[in-house]
């Protein structure tokens, strides 16, 4: 089923989501939806907060990079209880976009290498170190369980410049070809 997603100035947006057990009611099928909501909306991650729900679920899939990236063919998994343990020293600057902030791209600075600990969709735990970009969109969407957006990683002038686009998406004022949730004012 597709979900709505989202809009920046969502109040679970900025909430810190919580770990979950196993006996999550449905997790499975919350997953499949999650993978479904975010290949409707042409996304290559989708973190639960922007569907509503403050828990430590994201699914990425890659598989569309595979031309390019031949390491990523097939790359679709999901992470539970995901958590940047640390980070490289390295950093790199890459244009990032966000499917609760449809239409507003910015260049955003994070390391290129992380170690990530998270339990995969068995519950086999992970405690691994990323690069690439796989490591970029972990960091993206793993921010988004710590109640983060990528304009808070810009510099504010950049946010400012955005100022107006930020508060046409809180007033549910955008174009996408997705379902999503405003704020009701």
């Amino acid at each position: 089923m597709i979900l709505p997603i989202y809009l920046y100035g969502q109040p679970v947006l900025r909430e810190t989501a919580k770990d979950i057990d196993r006996n999550y009611p449905e997790l499975n099928e919350l997953i499949a939806n999650m993978f479904e909501t975010m290949d409707a909306a042409d996304g290559v991650g989708l973190a639960a907060p922007q569907i509503g729900l403050p828990i430590r679920v994201v699914v990425i899939s890659l598989d569309v990079l595979s031309d390019e990236m031949p390491e990523y063919k097939g790359f679709r998994r999901a992470y539970i209880n995901a958590h940047i343990v640390e980070t490289g020293d390295e950093m790199a600057t890459m244009e990032e976009g966000c499917l609760s902030l449809p239409g507003l791209h910015e260049n955003v600075k994070r390391p290129t290498k992380v170690h990530v600990r998270y339990l995969d969709q068995d519950f086999n735990e992970h405690d691994e170190w990323v690069e690439g970009y796989l490591a970029r969109v972990m960091q993206h969407e793993f921010d988004h369980l710590d109640g983060h957006v990528f304009v808070d990683r810009i510099s504010p002038l950049r946010r400012q410049m955005d100022k107006h686009k930020l508060a046409s998406m809180v007033d549910g004022k955008v174009r996408c070809g997705y379902k999503v949730k405003a704020v009701k004012r």
